[in-house]
């Protein structure tokens, strides 16, 4: 029986994991809520970089490696595609479609966190959800900006920036609230793909309110690319 390493990150790949028997693993970096009720082994850590990956790979006595991290986690996907090659077993990713802006939006695509700061500087609202990122930056913010985070956690944030903890799915209303509650006047976020994050994207285009979009980084070529659920379910199956 092959022996599958799911390594986790995106919500789909709970979906996945609920239909992998015992012998299997699911594999978790730590961040977020930890499922209790799979018949799967699940793991919580790192492997430290794609060499120790690739010893777990063998000394678990894995043979198939199936990717379905979040598509901005671009090094695990690298450290995954190099650890799957150097013990000989396939690597498979279930990756997102990206969302595509619609008529209406007013999208603007940075590359990296030097270029979101300069697309920032005509706002003074902007409402980040990037994650944990930007609260390397508190300092750095204007004094003519305030900033409102959305991360999974709370946790301090300063005197020019709020930060939300916060799970989704997101209720569009809720997103109308809080856009009109705190002014926001740009939107920052990454281009995730996901249903359950998509109505902020809705209300932005309701309100005119531009969207700073972080570039998707490049990832490694997959012997099988999946992007739904069930495609994969049905792969594995046979």
């Amino acid at each position: 029986m092959k022996r599958i390493l799911l390594l986790g990150g995106i919500t789909e790949a709970l979906a996945v994991a609920r239909q992998l028997g015992p012998g299997h693993v699911y594999s978790l970096a730590g961040i977020g809520r930890v499922p209790q009720d799979l018949a799967c082994t699940v793991r919580v850590g790192g492997y430290g970089g794609a060499e120790g990956l690739a010893t777990y790979l063998g000394e678990a006595g894995i043979s198939l490696l199936i990717d379905a991290t979040h598509p901005y986690a671009a090094q695990i996907s690298h450290n995954a595609a190099s650890a799957a090659r150097a013990v000989g077993i396939p690597y498979w990713a279930l990756r997102r479609p990206a969302w595509q802006a619609q008529a209406g939006d007013d999208w603007r695509e940075v590359e990296d966190w030097p270029g979101l700061i300069e697309a920032l500087k005509p706002f003074r609202r902007p409402l980040f959800t990037l994650g944990r990122e930007p609260l390397q930056h508190l300092e750095e913010i204007p004094p003519e900006q305030f900033w409102t985070l959305r991360a999974l956690e709370a946790c301090p944030g300063n005197a020019r920036c709020e930060v939300i903890g916060a799970r989704g799915p997101f209720r569009l209303d809720d997103e109308r609230a809080l856009f009109a509650r705190r002014g926001i006047d740009v939107l920052v976020s990454k281009n995730s793909g996901s249903a359950a994050t998509e109505p902020k994207l809705e209300v932005a285009r309701e309100r005119r309110v531009p969207v700073l979009v972080l570039k998707r980084p490049e990832l490694p070529s997959a012997d099988r690319e999946f992007h739904d659920v069930q495609a994969l379910l049905e792969r594995i199956c046979h």
